[in-house]
């Protein structure tokens, strides 16, 4: 484990940090239980008391409740009596406000609170709990639960900064844009794949494959490099945000060609390509003219707007080479009925059949696949040079955030003292 991060920079990265155990059982410990914030929900999908979710940080099982008086809590889903799952449903309302596990019948409040054991007292004398049994002693592990807009994150970690400091100005600026009103979720989507998180995670910080992966982009004018765009990451490298403006003019399609200097097959022509247009149709409703955000927020979370799709991706690490990506996508409370249909309609262009996302989990998977058994191989991310700079302008030509994603994430595995500066 040692010797793979040793090896590995923000530009040159040792494959073995996807495929090690030992490196993913650390990431657990030094980053998802670590001194940062994971995402974990909108507060929208837990809409009064009783309400609640369960989820993962890392690994991990969490529940995030909100409790009579409306105060959000978040506590690990696993029995203090014998490590059973407490909750087992993805989320639903608890009307008495207690979760109850199923094995021995051991009850919690929706903060946690150890409140009932069955035959804790024994019966006729035989059996049950010693004299000295406190139920204030066994309650559920408890976490930190912070919130920014309607969006809900945890840490483990005491030491974790206030979760806006941890964020960042110019990222709490993007998250206040997107979430200006209350919002209301749509629906889910849930992908698996065969990759590690890792891979995932710098996907959705590469602008570079952005137009030259997914197709449907250029071909319908959603994203090209000659577009006003622009990628800013935060100091420390771990999170980033992708803009792109809605285009001045619709360019043919044989000018992105030009662009990318690259023959692309299987496209010849533009949005006549399709039967149905609307489900491109953008509808401004920003006041910055910005048609598509991408960030990603470190550890596991991306925010999306593309088009009048609103979505957040939480990535979940169900094990070195297995990744969930959980799709939550929302809409505003103030919606009116077309607007809603509209949104839906768009969401046909993200998720894990979206015309322009289905790509990326395949991306992950081959990469998994062609680094398996390397040693001593090193990715080479130097498009746009081999440091990091707050701000790129335009994207699409640089990998700039995808060495800030493994700045960040060599800070928590080596030691902050190794990268920061």
């Amino acid at each position: 484990m040692k010797d793979a991060l040793a090896a590995s920079a923000p530009q040159a990265v040792d494959a073995r940090v996807y495929h090690d155990l030992e490196i993913f059982a650390e990431e657990q410990l030094r980053i998802f239980r670590g001194p940062v914030w994971v995402y974990v929900a909108l507060e929208a999908e837990l809409d009064g008391p009783g309400a609640f979710k369960s989820t993962f940080v890392g690994d991990t099982p969490v529940v995030v409740t909100r409790d009579g008086d409306g105060a959000l809590h978040a506590w690990v889903n696993r029995c203090a009596h014998k490590g059973a799952l407490v909750c087992r449903t993805p989320r639903g309302r608890a009307t008495d406000g207690s979760f109850v596990c199923v094995y021995h019948q051991w009850a919690y409040d929706a903060q946690g609170n150890l409140r009932g054991v069955p035959f804790r007292r024994g019966l006729k004398g035989i059996g049950g709990m010693a004299q000295e049994f406190d139920l204030t002693q066994h309650g559920l592990q408890k976490l930190r639960v912070a919130t920014l807009c309607g969006m809900v994150f945890l840490s483990f970690d005491e030491k974790a900064p206030p979760l806006e400091q941890f964020l960042g100005e110019a990222m709490c600026h993007y998250i206040r844009r997107v979430f200006n009103r209350p919002v209301r979720v749509l629906g889910y989507a849930r992908q698996n794949m065969r990759g590690n998180w890792k891979l995932y995670s710098e996907n959705s910080r590469d602008g570079y494959h952005g137009g030259l992966l997914h197709l449907f982009y250029p071909t319908f004018g959603i994203y090209r490099p000659s577009q006003e765009s622009a990628g800013e990451v935060d100091e420390v490298g771990f999170h980033n945000a992708f803009t792109v403006s809605k285009p001045s003019q619709q360019d043919g399609y044989e000018s992105y060609q030009r662009e990318a200097n690259r023959e692309m097959s299987g496209a010849t022509a533009g949005a006549e390509m399709l039967h149905d247009p609307s489900v491109l149709a953008f509808r401004p409703e920003f006041d910055d003219n910005i048609a598509l955000l991408i960030q990603s927020l470190f550890p596991s979370v991306v925010l999306q707007q593309i088009q009048n799709t609103l979505a957040t991706r939480q990535i979940v690490t169900r094990g070195v080479d297995e990744t969930e990506l959980v799709w939550t996508y929302f809409g505003y409370a103030d919606d009116d009925e077309a607007m809603t249909r509209h949104r839906i309609r768009n969401i046909n262009l993200v998720g894990p059949a979206g015309y322009i996302s289905m790509e990326d989990g395949e991306a992950v998977e081959l990469c998994q696949q062609g680094t398996a058994g390397t040693e001593g191989w090193k990715s080479f991310v130097e498009m746009g040079g081999d440091g990091l700079v707050p701000r790129v302008e335009p994207i699409g030509l640089d990998e700039n955030a995808v060495r800030g994603f493994w700045k960040g994430y060599l800070s928590l595995m080596k030691g902050a003292a190794e990268v920061l500066p």
